[in-house]
């Protein structure tokens, strides 16, 4: 699968840049690097990748403006690669459309393996009426949930909500993110509300197997259904 992924790197640290590279292309991945955002806006658009590292602090434009142009024209997978660690930056790249988002200094391992979950969630089918995984199955159009075959009675916003994050498996959904998703507005109880629901949603798949963990916080940003 590997070999015919296409993957472009912005990043302004050249050392970086030349590291992840490396590391892409022993793994199989063809690589385009640059570490200015034009160029690397020019590269998309001729060169239409499967998937784009990007750095938030470039020399020429800002991260944040490269984001919101690839997104205005592709929902091509985008992982930010960044040294901006604080949770408001990394809530406001996944809210203006990253798919992921990764602290320096960061192990190349992680990286890899991010890749391949963006990858593979770029490849499924987001309108699937049937989901499984693992124990859990997910029937979005007669809106039934079951765990090893066990009935899970969801209230329909709870449904949504676990809805919302299977579409998004893998991903990071901000707190923001889903509050407008599910309700179209977001709730002036500092998200009181929304942990409420996932809490609920939580305690009731945990019914049939205790200790289930399907679904991650992300402390201080959102949630994540896992992947692996």
């Amino acid at each position: 699968m590997t070999s015919q992924k296409h993957v472009l790197i912005i990043e302004d640290d050249k050392v970086i840049l030349k590291f992840i590279k490396l590391a892409l292309e022993t793994n199989g991945y063809q690589v385009s690097g640059t570490d200015q955002g034009t160029i690397g806006l020019n590269i998309f658009i001729n060169q239409n990748p499967d998937l784009i590292l990007l750095d938030l602090g470039l020399p020429d434009i800002d991260g944040m403006q490269v984001l919101d142009e690839i997104r205005k024209i592709s929902k091509t997978p985008i992982i930010v690669i960044s040294a901006r660690g604080r949770e408001n930056d990394k809530v406001i790249a996944l809210d203006r459309g990253a798919n992921d988002y990764v602290t320096k200094p960061f192990n190349i391992g992680e990286v890899l393996a991010r890749i391949r979950v963006s990858l593979r969630n770029q490849k499924s089918s987001i309108e699937s009426k049937q989901f499984i995984f693992k124990e859990l199955f997910v029937d979005s159009e007669k809106h039934v949930v079951k765990i090893s075959n066990q009935l899970v009675h969801l209230t329909p916003i709870e449904f949504k909500l676990l809805e919302l994050l299977i579409i998004h498996q893998g991903k990071v959904l901000t707190h923001s993110f889903i509050q407008g998703k599910i309700w179209g507005y977001q709730t002036q109880d500092d998200y009181q509300s929304l942990r409420v629901f996932m809490a609920s949603i939580r305690k009731k798949l945990n019914s049939v197997i205790k200790d289930s963990q399907f679904i991650v916080t992300e402390v201080g940003v959102g949630y994540r259904f896992i992947d692996e």
